[in-house]
C-alpha cells in the first residue's frame, strides 16, 4: 500500500436546497446573475456609446477596444470583495461603506451613490420616453401622445414592476436578456455591408484642417466616464454579493464571484465593442453628430434613417427592451442608496423606519423625479459625461482602491498592477464633472 495520504478535501457549501455546491462548478443560477449582470449594464448608455465613440474617430475605437475588458472586470471584483468585507450577510454597500469609514463617510458616500443610481434611472427614464415617442411618430405614423402622458404611463410600468422586489427584477432583466444579446449581435452583423472608412480616417481637425491634437485628447476624456456607464452594473453587484456570500459562505464567494464576473464581463464587452464597432463603421461623423443633437440613442437614430421596414422596427423595439431591462437592474441601486440615507438619519434620532412604509415612499419618490425629468426631457449625453460617469468612476474605481489600502482584510489585494490601472481611470473619469466648469470660462 502507499504512504501518501489523500489530500483533506474542503466542506462543499450547501444552498438553500441543501444539495451540495462545488464552487468551481456551473449551476444554472450562476447563468441567470451573469445575464443580470449583463442585462444591468447593457442599455441606454451602450445605446449612446457609439455616438461618444465616434467622436473620437478610430483612434477612440481603438482605445476603447484596449481597455473596456480590464476596465469593467477589476473595477467590478473590487467593488464586490468591498462588499464581501461587510460584517453581517445582510449588510449591502451603504452598510459596508459605514462600518469600515464611519457615519461621516458612511452617509457622504451614500447620497453619492443615491445621486448616481438616482440620476441613471433619469437617464433611462428619458431614453425610453424618446424612443417611444420616436416609435409611434416615425414607425407606426399616429399622432404621437402629449410626453407628459406618455412619460406618466412608461414610469408608472417600469416602478411598478421594479417595486416587487430583487426576484422579479433578475428573473425579468434575465430573460431579456437573450432577445437583446441575439439582436444586437445580428444587428451588427447586418450593419456589415455598409461598413466604410469614413470613421476610421476621421479625426478632430483644426480650423485650418489639420490635426487637433486637444480636441482628440479632450474627446477621449469624456469618452471614459460614458464608457464607465456603459459598462457599469454597479447597482446590482451588492446583491449580486450579498447573494452569492449567503449561498457559498466566507471562504468559497471569492472564488465564485469572480468566475461569474469574469465570463460576465467577456459576454458584455464582446457583445457590446462588435456593436459599437460596426454602427460606427456604417454610419459618418456627421450622422453621429446628428444623433447627439437629436438626443436619441443610435439604434433609434438608425431605424429612422433606414429604408429598411425590418430595421425601421426592429431597432427602437430593442432599444425599449434594452433601456427598460437596465432600468430594472438598477432599481436596486437606488433603492439601497434612499434607503440606506433615511435608515442612517432615523439611526441618528434613536427612531426606527417601517420596511413596508420606506419601500412604498422609496418608490413614490423614484416615481415622481423619473417622470417629471422624462418630461423635461434634457440632454442625455450631457447627464452621462459630467454627472453619471464621474460619479459611478468614484464609487466603482478610486473608493474599492481607497478600501484595499485601509482595511485590514482587503489589504491582501493591495500591490497589484491592476489596481494602478483602475486608480488611473477613475481618476480621469471623475475629473470630467469639472468640464462644465471649465467650459464656463
Amino acid at each position: 500500500m502507499s504512504d501518501i495520504k489523500p489530500k483533506a478535501v474542503a466542506a462543499t457549501p450547501t444552498g438553500k436546497s441543501g444539495k451540495p455546491y462545488n464552487p468551481l462548478k456551473w449551476h444554472r443560477k450562476d447563468t441567470v446573475w451573469m445575464l443580470s449582470l449583463f442585462g444591468t449594464a447593457v442599455g441606454a448608455g451602450v445605446l449612446f456609446l457609439p455616438i461618444d465613440a465616434g467622436s473620437a474617430g478610430g483612434i477612440g475605437l481603438l482605445f476603447m477596444a484596449l481597455i473596456s475588458y480590464p476596465m469593467a472586470y477589476f473595477a467590478h471584483l473590487a467593488l464586490s470583495r468591498f462588499v464581501l468585507s461587510a460584517d453581517r450577510l445582510d449588510d449591502d454597500i451603504t452598510d459596508v461603506v459605514e462600518q469600515r469609514f464611519g457615519f461621516n463617510f458612511g452617509m457622504v458616500f451614500t447620497i453619492l451613490y443615491f445621486i448616481e443610481t438616482c440620476i441613471t434611472l433619469l437617464v433611462y427614464a428619458i431614453s425610453i420616453t424618446n424612443t417611444v415617442e420616436s416609435f409611434i411618430g416615425n414607425q407606426l405614423h399616429l399622432p404621437v401622445p402629449p410626453r407628459w402622458l406618455l412619460s406618466l404611463i412608461l414610469i408608472t410600468i417600469l416602478v411598478g414592476i421594479a417595486s416587487l422586489g430583487i426576484d422579479v427584477i433578475t428573473k425579468v432583466v434575465s430573460s431579456l436578456v437573450y432577445p437583446v444579446i441575439i439582436v444586437l449581435v445580428l444587428f451588427s452583423i447586418y450593419l456589415i455591408p455598409k461598413w466604410n472608412m469614413s470613421m476610421v480616417t476621421s479625426f478632430p481637425k483644426t480650423s485650418n484642417g489639420g490635426f487637433n491634437v486637444g480636441a482628440l485628447l479632450q474627446n477621449l476624456w469624456l469618452l471614459i466616464p460614458v464608457m464607465t456607464f456603459a459598462f457599469d452594473h454597479s447597482a446590482i453587484v451588492s446583491s449580486f454579493s450579498v447573494a452569492e456570500r449567503k449561498e457559498y459562505g466566507d471562504d468559497e464567494v471569492h472564488l465564485k464571484i469572480r468566475q461569474i464576473l469574469r465570463w460576465g464581463e467577456l459576454l458584455m464587452v464582446g457583445v457590446v465593442m462588435f456593436f459599437v464597432i460596426s454602427c460606427d463603421l456604417s454610419l459618418s461623423p456627421a450622422d453621429l453628430a446628428l444623433a447627439k443633437s437629436q438626443n436619441v440613442s443610435i439604434l433609434t437614430y438608425i431605424a429612422n434613417k433606414s429604408d429598411v421596414p425590418f430595421i425601421s422596427w426592429v431597432a427602437p423595439i430593442i432599444s425599449f427592451i434594452a433601456i427598460a431591462k437596465s432600468f430594472l437592474g438598477n432599481y436596486s441601486g437606488t433603492k439601497e442608496g434612499l434607503g440606506g440615507i433615511i435608515r442612517k438619519v432615523a439611526s441618528k434620532m434613536n427612531r426606527t423606519v417601517p420596511k413596508r412604509g420606506l419601500m412604498i415612499f422609496i418608490s413614490c419618490f423614484v416615481f415622481l423625479i423619473d417622470w417629471l425629468i422624462a418630461w423635461a426631457n434634457p440632454s442625455v449625453m450631457d447627464l452621462l459625461e459630467t454627472m453619471v460617469g464621474p460619479i459611478i468612476a468614484f464609487i466603482l474605481f478610486l473608493m474599492p482602491m481607497y478600501a484595499i489600502h485601509k482595511v485590514p482584510s482587503l489589504k491582501k489585494y493591495a500591490g497589484k498592477i491592476s489596481n494602478v490601472f483602475i486608480v488611473i481611470i477613475g481618476l480621469i473619469g471623475v475629473s470630467a464633472i469639472f468640464y462644465n466648469i471649465v467650459r464656463l470660462f
